[in-house]
């Protein structure tokens, strides 16, 4: 198979998974909280096409990532963060979904997991580099980086009851052998 084979193949394959990728499909909520259930059967009728589709397979995490970051996209699914880099562009992607729902198995992500992103350009491979914890204000982790990043934001702690005082975030950086 030649290079060119094998990229055309690559970007033919990530754009169906986007494409084909049902924000209404069955869904893992054994882990969310009951309001989060509700919260998305309610949103049921959100006629939205991912930008991506964002997954961490020693998670079993698939999650579509829809355009904005309000309650009706993030009860559906990932919402990309306005202001930063777009799915499948240069620089730092910020993603953030619900602590209690899509984003609830972040608490076991662990340095060196991989994340995959697929667009309907192709797709790209992340590792994990770090975690940690800031407060809601420090909008600093969401800042342009000098090479392709991806930052997930949820809130924490995971199992707080009410308004979480905290912000978890993982930083991913671009795989070199990143997948297109």
């Amino acid at each position: 198979m030649t290079w060119t084979t094998a990229t055309t193949d690559g970007r033919r394959e990530a754009r169906r998974a986007v494409e084909t990728f049902e924000v209404d499909a069955p869904v893992d909520q054994s882990s969310w909280s009951s309001q989060r259930i509700r919260a998305y059967a309610a949103r049921h009728e959100l006629d939205a096409r991912p930008l991506a589709v964002l997954r961490i397979p020693r998670l079993k995490l698939s999650v579509p990532v829809l355009d904005g970051i309000d309650d009706a996209v993030l009860d559906r699914g990932a919402g990309h963060i306005p202001e930063t880099a777009r799915p499948g562009e240069p620089g730092n992607i910020g993603i953030a979904a619900h602590r209690d729902s899509f984003f609830r198995g972040l608490k076991d992500v662990k340095a060196g997991d991989e994340i995959e992103l697929a667009t309907r350009r192709g797709r790209e491979r992340y590792v994990v580099e770090r975690t940690w914890i800031v407060d809601p204000e420090d909008l600093s982790v969401l800042e342009p980086t000098p090479t392709p990043a991806m930052t997930l934001v949820t809130c924490y702690p995971f199992y707080y009851i009410g308004s979480a005082p905290h912000r978890f975030i993982v930083r991913a950086v671009r795989a070199e052998d990143e997948i297109r």
